[in-house]
């Protein structure tokens, strides 16, 4: 079963973003325009369905992932790190020049 972790960086960027916007949570949808980027939400704004698969927490922050991602990376570990860019439209990382990236054995980015 995989687990998620989060580096230094990443850790950091959620502290700012609680600051600002309160608790969040991630989810990672593997859909064709979020690539390997988690998308961090308000708690309570986005709906968790009932076949995602909670991987963890990071800096407090839920992980969530959907079953088929889960079906293909459950035997890796995730790590969530920054890099420089936008985020995803609706993601809380968005307009910071920087963004949550999941790294793992599988996906060496």
């Amino acid at each position: 079963m995989s687990t998620v972790t989060a580096t230094s960086e990443a850790l950091q960027l959620i502290e700012e973003i609680v600051a600002d916007h309160g608790p969040v949570l991630f989810h990672q949808s593997g859909g064709c325009c979020d690539g390997s980027s988690p998308m961090c939400y308000p708690q309570g704004d986005f709906r968790v369905g009932e076949r995602d698969v909670k991987l963890g927490e990071i800096g407090g922050a839920p992980f969530y992932i959907s079953a088929s991602q889960y079906e293909a990376w459950k035997h890796t570990d995730l790590i969530i790190d920054v890099v420089a860019g936008r985020g995803g439209m609706f993601s809380l990382d968005n307009g910071r020049e920087k963004r949550f990236l999941t790294r793992s054995e599988m996906c060496r980015i």
